[in-house]
């Protein structure tokens, strides 16, 4: 028998670098991309996809719970606590490393984990994508995917809220 656990794909900070360190030592090109993924939804799933499509190897910030209610999402937001966050997206097949942030934005993880290629959902203009110049500096690429229509956290939760 098998067993698929999965839950080595979360790190921190010093096992991510290593791991990007690694990937990149072998040639491969490392997809960056962050959020708070509080209830993963298809939108996410399909984002998530398309990112890793862009390279070899997707590794995914995720905002701790002190960030996220720091980002004004509404007072109960995060609802689902962040090491299950970061475990649910690590279980993902397009996943390959998930590790948390607690900062603001994730331009030290960014600065530090020099990914090939930087990516954000079609929501943000390229000049508005927090460590565009650090990836466009050591000539990396950086993404703009399109949103996903009719997906949204915020959606789901208007949706429960009502009753339907």
């Amino acid at each position: 028998m098998t067993t698929c656990n999965t839950g080595h794909k979360v790190v921190d900070w010093d096992g991510a670098a290593r791991w990007v360190e690694d990937r990149k030592g072998a040639g491969q090109k490392v997809v960056f991309t962050n959020g708070c993924f509080d209830l993963l939804h298809l939108g996410h799933v399909r984002y998530l996809e398309e990112a890793r499509s862009l390279g070899d190897a997707l590794i995914v910030g995720v905002n701790t719970d002190v960030s996220v209610k720091r980002l004004g999402k509404g007072g109960d937001r995060p609802f689902t606590p962040e090491a299950d966050r970061a475990r649910v997206l690590a279980a993902l097949a397009c996943v390959d490393r998930v590790v948390l942030f607690g900062e603001d934005t994730p331009l030290n993880l960014i600065t530090l984990l020099t990914p090939d290629i930087l990516v954000k959902g079609g929501d943000y203009r390229l000049e508005e994508i927090v460590g565009r110049e650090a990836v466009l500096a050591r000539g990396g690429r950086v993404v703009a995917l399109p949103f996903v229509p009719g997906y949204s956290t915020t959606g789901i939760i208007d949706l429960i809220r009502a009753g339907n």
